[in-house]
Order: C-alpha cells, then structure tokens, then sequence
C-alpha cells in the first residue's frame, strides 16, 4: 500500500485519532441479485499471510449471518498483484469487485476522476466521523471515496536476540549509529539487514527514508503539490543511499527476494533468525508471525523508528507511513456500504488489532491492541512531528514509478542519484 492540502501531509492529529491468469469469476460491477432478491458481494482484499485472512473470513461470516439474503465471496491477493495489476485491469474491464482495497493518493484521484468509487459522505457519515482526520488522505475536492482501516509508521523490525549477540544494546536514534550497528552484526555473522528488492518497492523505501530525513517539511509539501524537485535535498537522498549502499548491509542476493511471500523472503530472513532487521510498514508484525513455524509473532522481535540525520535539513521526528483502506465500486449494491460500515464498526477494528494485523483507524480500539510491537508502532506515531505518506503514493503513479525505476536502478548499480530525481521530474513534466 495523501494529497491535496490538508491531504498532503497527514499531521500527528491524522495519524492518532499475481497477476492472475484470469479474472473470470468475479462477479463484479455492482454486485449479483438474483431474481430472489438474494444478494453476492465480492470483495477483494491484501491479507494473505499472517492473522488477516482469519479475521476477514470472520468478518464476513458475520455481515452474512446479520444479513439474511446477503453472501460476501471475500479473496486475498497478495498486495503488489492487487494493486498494480487485478483491481487496475477490472476497473477497466468494468467489472470490478464491489468493494476493494483502495490506497490514496494518485491512484484514488484517477480512480474518482474516472467515476470508479462510490461517494460515502451521504451513506454512512457516522463512520466517517469514526476515524476522524485519518480519512482525509481518502478525499478528493472535500468528498469521501475510501475509509482506511489501519494507519500506521515504518520503522525497523528487529531480532533483539541478535543484536545482543552484536553486543548492541539499544537500538539507533541516528543514521551513524545505524551504520555502527550494521558493522556490529556483521563482525558477528550475521547478515545486518534483509531487503525485499525484488518487489521492487522495499527498496525505493530506503530512498523515500534518506529524502524524508535530508529535504525539509516545506520542501516535501512543496514537492506534493507543485512536483517541485530542485531542492538538492533529492539527490542527496540518493548519495546516502548510495554511502549506505557501500558498506555491504543486505543480505546476498537482496535484488531478487521478495518481500513477503515464503521463508527466503525478506520477512523470512527476520522470522527464521536469518537477518537481524528489516524496514518495513507497521503491519510487518503479522507477516513476520505468519512466516514462523509455529505461525506466531516471535518473542525476540522489537521495533524502532528510522533514524534521524544529524546536520540534515529533515524533521529527525518525521515518519513515513500510510495506511489501507476500503472504498465501493460505483455501481455496488447498497449493501456494500454496509459492510463496509461493519468493516469499520469498533467491535471489528477491536478484533482487527487484538489479531496482531495491525493498527486500527477508530481510536476506541486502540486499547484492543496486544502486540507490544504494534503499540511501539503506535507510539512512534504518535510521537512523530508529522508524517508523510508514501512517496510513490503521494506523487501519484506517473511520477512515484518513474522514482522507483530509478531507485531501482541504484540498487542494482546502473543508475545514479541524479537520474532519480531527472525521471522524476521528466515524468511530472507529461503531466
């Protein structure tokens, strides 16, 4: 898994309160009645691994047993598929699932704009107001066409095990310190850092980290809403990136794992005791738990925030996150609506983070939380100064994949700092 004004940052008040081979099947484009009156929901959701696909499958039990005549087919799909291919291309095809995962941003403005998402503000208001200023990210012009249902930081999640045997007893609160720990770990055998390169996006993160941490908040929000990218602040990132890239902190053959799928993924690495840390999004807890063998959060696991760069221009307090959120297509039946409702009510956003999935958007149910590591994450989300939302999902995707291409492409060592922020600002320029 963010713009506009009051959308662009998400201030602290924000953050507290496969490609499939065919998309045949899915019953979309506004649901299925049958002469009966009987209606089927599809809804396409990312909780794949970990306790998410338990707690939605519950979830739709429930709406089904509390609504006679209704039936929910809910699926999971692993996050990149859905985002970059399936809901995309049924969207197109118009026939989309009648309620699906929606990330703000560009792609919900583009989605709006070609009249894909149902407005809420009239149908269920109440839960709207629910989640308070965290929805904004999820409006276009004022108008509400998703509501998320878990907001959150990223920040390293680590094996405290691990570090100990690095000798290492607490974690950094400054890039150097991070650079001293990863030597720490290295001299001890053990493979510092895994990185999910081969998704691509867990690598354009460590970018989005050093550009948060060396451009100021003005400069961010200017780069938000004017795609202005002059302030050498952007190809410095990638000189640190590059510095960071230089003193061997992955683990081998970072540029082909994947990030969440199976034992040799990034996540795995952390799981199985195979890497000491890994950066990633707050819902990284569930993940790591669902790749275990005995399918549970470990006990060694700890979580801090990114660093902050001494000298730099960047907030050290200003965090990076994002959250998921659910909208209707724009022909869904009304009962679509209300289970998104019943997504939203406190009872399920209670279950939601007693699960260990996540971080839920209603405040009410933050108290449900049990994983210390999530209310960590909670913590430093409410500690931070502000937080930005995702760059690719911030610039929209014109502008955030041509970044990522060009991260990408410092990774693996073909491209160059200025070449980043060059097809950035290409990109913005068609646009």
């Amino acid at each position: 898994m963010n713009r506009r004004s009051t959308t662009r940052l998400v201030t602290l008040a924000a953050a507290t309160g496969l490609a499939v081979a065919s998309l045949t099947g899915c019953a979309g484009g506004g649901g299925d009645e049958g002469g009966d009156g009987e209606v089927t929901l599809t809804w396409w959701h990312n909780g794949t691994t970990g306790p998410l696909p338990e707690v939605w499958e519950e979830v739709a039990t429930e709406f089904e047993e509390a609504h006679p005549g209704v039936t929910v087919e809910q699926t999971g799909y692993q996050n990149e598929d859905l985002q970059r291919t399936l809901i995309p291309n049924a969207l197109a095809a118009g026939d989309p699932p009648d309620l699906f995962q929606v990330w703000p941003g560009g792609e919900l403005r583009d989605q709006v704009e070609n009249g894909y998402l149902m407005p809420l503000d009239d149908v269920i208001p109440d839960t709207i107001d629910s989640v308070g200023a965290t929805v904004n990210p999820w409006q276009v012009e004022g108008a509400t066409y998703g509501i998320p249902f878990t907001f959150g930081i990223e920040g390293f999640w680590y094996n405290t095990d691990l570090f100990e045997q690095a000798g290492i007893d607490a974690p950094p609160t400054t890039l150097d310190e991070l650079i001293d720990d990863v030597g720490a770990l290295r001299e001890a055998g053990i493979t510092p850092i895994a990185v999910g390169a081969g998704d691509k996006w867990p690598a354009a993160h460590w970018w989005y980290q050093f550009a948060l941490h060396s451009c100021s908040p003005e400069t961010l929000q200017a780069a938000e809403t004017e795609f202005d990218f002059s302030d050498d602040c952007w190809v410095e990132a990638g000189e640190q990136l590059e510095d960071f890239l230089g003193i061997d902190p992955f683990q081998e053959g970072f540029l082909g794992t994947p990030a969440q799928q199976g034992a040799g993924s990034s996540a795995g690495l952390v799981a199985n005791g195979q890497a000491a840390m890994e950066l990633m999004g707050h819902w990284n807890a569930g993940v790591i738990g669902g790749l275990t063998p005995d399918q549970q959060v470990p006990e060694f696991l700890g979580w801090f925030p990114f660093p902050g760069i001494e000298g730099a221009a960047g907030d050290p307090t200003a965090a990076l996150g994002g959250g998921d959120g659910f909208a209707c297509s724009a022909e869904a039946p009304p009962e679509c609506a209300e289970l998104l409702e019943f997504i939203m009510s406190e009872d399920v956003q209670a279950k939601f983070a007693a699960s260990g999935a996540g971080i839920p958007t209603v405040p009410a149910a933050t108290s449900s939380l049990e994983d210390p590591n999530l209310t960590l994450v909670a913590e430093g989300l409410a500690a931070s100064s502000f937080v930005q939302l995702w760059l690719d999902t911030a610039f929209g995707t014109t502008v955030g994949n041509a970044m990522n291409d060009g991260i990408v492409n410092l990774f693996g060592g073909s491209g160059t700092p200025d070449e980043i922020v060059t097809k950035m600002q290409d990109a913005a320029a068609t646009l």
